[in-house]
């Protein structure tokens, strides 16, 4: 998929400006906005999902332009069917994983789905191995089952494009390599294009295709393959350890 963005906007919080100013055009179906905290990943992601508006600038996904701020276009978050895991799940803490699965749907309530509906949420907790603990709620769960879920939420609705914030981050070592190859896995099979955000290098290399770079809110070089990526940041670890 074709990412063209290029957007700009200022957000003041505790008396504090930040100046988000980014520019990017790549292809990629697996596409790492990469960064420390504060560097704009966040903001960026949410701007795609129409969760915030760009003071200025244009977003243009594959062949749909979805905000320019120009031409007067903003496409309703719900219209641009994006799939969107948050960084804590945000999963409904008094629904069960079935529930907080279907309520991708119209219909809250599993015994009040369509019939291809109900197909289609126990085909998701199936290919996530999440069917066991349909009937459990978020506080009785793993770290692991916890993504897992949130994952098959944001796929219920067969989004067009899955936006992930960080989705490792609070997961242990053991887990993350694991839920890293499940990840890549469920995008090959699926074939939505994703966009990862993380500050988490291995997170490069085992799940993107092509990296941006973010530093204090602007896009630091150009775009380029995670293998790429990969190489240039081992030969300047290399070059450190060497000086």
């Amino acid at each position: 998929m074709r990412f063209d963005v290029d957007i700009g906007k200022c957000v003041v919080a505790q008396g504090r400006t930040f100046d988000l100013a980014v520019r990017f055009c790549v292809d990629s179906d697996r596409l790492a906005l990469f960064g420390p905290s504060g560097a704009g990943k966040s903001l960026t992601l949410r701007a795609l999902a129409g969760l915030i508006r760009p003071d200025r600038g244009r977003i243009v996904i594959g062949d749909q332009v979805w905000f320019d701020r120009g031409a007067g276009i903003d496409v309703p978050t719900r219209a641009r069917r994006v799939g969107y895991v948050f960084q804590d799940y945000a999963l409904f803490p008094h629904r069960t994983v079935e529930q907080n699965v279907a309520a991708a749907h119209a219909h809250w309530w599993p015994s009040r789905l369509t019939r291809d509906a109900r197909k289609a949420v126990d085909e998701l907790l199936d290919s996530f191995a999440i069917a066991e603990v349909r009937r459990s709620y978020p506080d009785q769960l793993s770290g692991g089952q916890r993504q897992r879920t949130a994952l098959a939420r944001a796929l219920a609705t067969r989004p067009r494009l899955l936006l992930l914030d960080e989705p490792f981050a609070a997961l242990d070592d053991t887990l993350r390599l694991r839920l890293r190859a499940d990840l890549v896995d469920v995008q090959r099979r699926s074939r939505i294009p994703m966009v990862l955000i993380t500050h988490d290098p291995d997170d490069l290399i085992e799940c993107a295709e092509s990296v941006v770079t973010l530093a204090q809110g602007h896009v630091a070089g150009d775009a380029m393959e995670a293998a790429s990526w990969s190489t240039a940041a081992t030969r300047m670890a290399v070059a450190a350890t060497s000086d």
